[in-house]
């Protein structure tokens, strides 16, 4: 296995293609706002988003980056809306691995009845007490059935060339074999150089045997060089219990949480940088935000200036956009205490 890239040993600009490119599932989002779904009938906003992706999307839209997303749509009209989406945020989509519906008998090929379909998620916002909720139609999607050798990163790394690698827990759960292909992809940025980063993202809907998720991502987590994780992630995706109650506010969950992240760099050397964003949810509507980077090998914490009760609309993707303004910074090549306040400065503004 090559030496994992540490954020201080990026590649340069010059002589990429991408700055960064992000590996994961997109779906469609039906959005009824503060409407349950059971209730939604008209105002229904669509939208594309991915765990993965979305940090993509940012660095792209946000941050004026050149971003690709790897993923794979079915090529119908909600692959050709989700592609569109994607275009106009200012994303690559031209390593998109197509399914086409000719049923003509190949790897990447279905029918026109819907035996593989595009994700949907149907995604309310809550209301006061009554808490966000997302419903899920993505069994029979072509990114769970993605694998080793469905993108050449030889070509992607090395002949045209990224700096940043990114990709999380949820995609490497929802197939078979999307692990192996996201391992397999993370050696191979090694390999080219490329800085490797992903978001734990522990979802108990995508699976909820968490001994299984744990052992999946110990395998991924000794290839990263950045790991986005808060400490409910940390526990379920990882099996590292955090002390202390959920409650707590932002300074005694912040003791807590640094001595489990030094547990976590112990155990994963090849970490250089570990962060996440910390929520503090009063209700459906209204948080206090925060966010945190820790720098291993200089064993030194940057923390943003919590938010206090700031009124939100729709939560969805404010971790995602944590990653993308971190990452951002360390492609302009800024410092880390910026590179924390940009991440929670995104997370939140998405929100609102």
């Amino acid at each position: 296995m090559a030496k994992v890239v540490k954020h201080t040993e990026m590649r340069k600009a010059d002589g990429c293609r991408w700055d960064a490119v992000s590996l994961g599932e997109v779906m469609l989002r039906f959005n009824p706002g503060d409407v349950p779904t059971a209730r939604m009938r008209e105002n229904i906003r669509l939208s594309q988003g991915g765990g993965e992706t979305n940090v993509a999307c940012g660095l792209a839209y946000t941050f004026g980056l050149r971003a690709a997303v790897l993923t794979a749509p079915v090529d119908d009209p909600i692959g050709e809306n989700i592609r569109n989406q994607l275009r106009e945020l200012g994303v690559d989509t031209s390593k998109i691995v197509w399914w086409n519906t000719k049923a003509d008998g190949g790897k990447h090929s279905t029918d026109q009845k819907g035996t593989m379909h595009n994700g949907l998620n149907f995604t309310y916002n809550g209301r006061g007490v009554l808490p966000s909720d997302t419903v899920y139609y993505r069994a029979n999607t072509p990114p769970t059935r993605l694998e080793p050798g469905d993108f050449d990163w030889d070509r992607i790394f090395g002949a045209e060339g990224a700096r940043l690698f990114t990709t999380g827990g949820i995609f490497t759960l929802i197939g078979p074999r999307t692990a192996e292909l996201a391992i397999e992809a993370a050696a191979k940025a090694a390999e080219h150089g490329v800085f490797v980063s992903a978001d734990l993202n522990y979802r108990s809907k995508v699976e909820p045997n968490k001994e299984k998720a744990r052992a999946t991502n110990r395998k991924l987590a000794g290839y990263l060089g950045m790991l986005v994780g808060n400490d409910s992630d940390l526990d379920d995706a990882l099996g590292y219990k955090t002390e202390g109650s959920e409650e707590a506010g932002f300074e005694s969950w912040l003791e807590s949480y640094k001595k489990t992240i030094r547990k976590v760099a112990a155990d994963y050397p090849n970490l250089s940088l570990i962060g996440t964003q910390w929520r503090g949810a009063h209700n459906a509507d209204l948080i206090s935000w925060g966010g945190v980077l820790y720098d291993v090998a200089k064993d030194t914490w940057y923390v943003a200036p919590v938010r206090e009760n700031v009124p939100i609309i729709d939560r969805t993707g404010g971790g995602d956009s944590f990653a993308s303004g971190v990452l951002a910074a360390l492609l302009k090549g800024k410092d880390l205490e910026t590179a924390v306040n940009w991440g929670a400065a995104h997370g939140i503004l998405v929100q609102e």
